[in-house]
C-alpha cells in the first residue's frame, strides 16, 4: 500500500522538492498590506524580505483547516496510508489543527490511516527531517521505518541561529519585548536554539565574526559524527553570510554535504532579514 508523506511550508524546502511523487505540502498563510498569500505558491521569500526592508511587518497564520480536510479526505478515499510531519506545535497551531481535522475525517472514514508527528523543529531543521523521511520511503522503507526515522531526527535535531533584529520575533510573541530591546540597544546579536520545540536564547555576542566562531564551537560540542552528516544552513536573504558559514563548516568538519536555502515566507516574516541558522544532529 502506498505511503503518502505530508509536510508544511515551515520546513523551508523549495517548491521543486514538493513537486516529487509521494510528498505533498500544506502552505502556511502570509498577510501583507491586507492581502493573503499561500507561502511558496503565490508569494516567494525574496518578495517578503524586500517588503520587510521597506518597513512592512508581515503576519502569518497556520495552515487552513480546509486544506487539511481536503487532503485527509482524499487520502481516506484512496485508501492510502499517510504520515504528516508537522511544524513545531510550540511555534504554530498547525499541528493541533491537523490532529483535530484528522479526528473529524475519521468520523466519516473510520479506516483512515494517518500518523501526525510534531517535529518540534522549524525551518531546515524540520526540512532535514522531511528529506530523510522521503529518502527512507524512496528506498523502500516500511511505514514504521519512516516513522522511526522521523522521530529519531526530530529528537536529535539541533538549531543554532541568530537574527539581525529581535523585534520581529518579539512582535510575533516568540521572544520577550525586553530581550529584543536590549539586543537592539547595544547592537548585540543573540544566539538562540530550539529546545523541546520552543525558541530559547543561549547567549548574546557582539560582532559577526565572534558569532560565527561561537556557532562552530557549539557544533563541535553538540554534534555527533559531523563529517558523516548533511548539515543545513538557512538564511534571511543573505546568501553571502550563509556561504561564509558553509566555508567555515567545511574547513572544520568536512561534512558529507552542506545544504543551503533561503528562509521561507512564513518563518521569514517572524525572523526578518539577515537571519542565519545552522542545523545538524546531536
Amino acid at each position: 500500500m502506498t505511503v503518502k508523506l505530508f509536510a508544511d511550508s515551515a520546513s523551508d524546502l523549495p517548491k521543486e522538492f514538493f513537486d516529487q511523487d509521494n510528498i505533498e505540502f500544506f502552505p502556511l498563510k502570509v498577510h501583507i498590506d491586507g492581502q493573503d498569500y499561500d507561502d511558496l505558491l503565490n508569494i516567494d521569500p525574496k518578495t517578503v524580505f524586500n517588503r520587510i526592508r521597506e518597513g512592512h511587518m508581515p503576519k502569518t497564520s497556520q495552515v487552513s483547516p480546509e486544506s487539511f480536510l481536503k487532503k485527509f479526505t482524499e487520502l481516506a478515499e484512496k485508501d492510502e496510508k499517510g504520515i504528516y510531519v508537522a511544524f513545531s506545535s510550540q511555534l504554530s497551531g498547525t499541528y493541533q489543527t491537523a490532529v483535530m481535522i484528522r479526528d473529524q475525517v475519521i468520523e466519516d472514514y473510520p479506516g483512515l490511516d494517518l500518523t501526525i508527528i510534531d517535529s518540534k523543529c522549524a525551518s531546515l531543521g524540520y526540512g532535514l527531517i522531511v528529506q530523510s523521511a522521503l529518502k527512507t520511503l524512496q528506498e523502500g522503507g516500511t511505514r514504521q521505518e519512516i516513522i522511526d526515522s522521523i522521530n529519531y531526527h526530530a529528537e536529535h535535531m539541533e538549531h543554532l541561529f541568530t537574527v539581525e533584529d529581535l523585534d520581529y520575533l518579539a512582535k510575533g510573541g516568540r521572544v520577550s519585548k525586553a530581550s529584543a530591546f536590549l539586543g537592539g540597544l547595544l547592537n548585540i546579536k543573540p544566539l538562540l536554539h530550539v529546545e523541546d520545540g520552543k525558541l530559547v536564547p543561549i547567549e548574546k555576542l557582539r560582532g559577526k565574526r565572534k558569532l560565527l566562531k561561537r556557532i562552530l564551537e557549539l557544533m563541535e560540542e553538540r554534534g555527533s559524527n559531523l563529517s558523516g552528516q548533511t548539515i543545513a544552513i538557512s538564511h534571511g536573504d543573505d546568501e553571502e553570510l550563509a556561504l561564509e558559514m558553509k566555508k567555515m563548516i567545511v574547513e572544520k568538519f568536512s561534512p558529507r554535504d552542506v545544504y543551503i536555502n533561503i528562509i521561507g515566507c512564513a518563518i521569514g516574516s517572524h525572523t526578518g532579514t539577515g537571519t542565519l541558522a545552522v542545523f545538524f544532529l546531536n
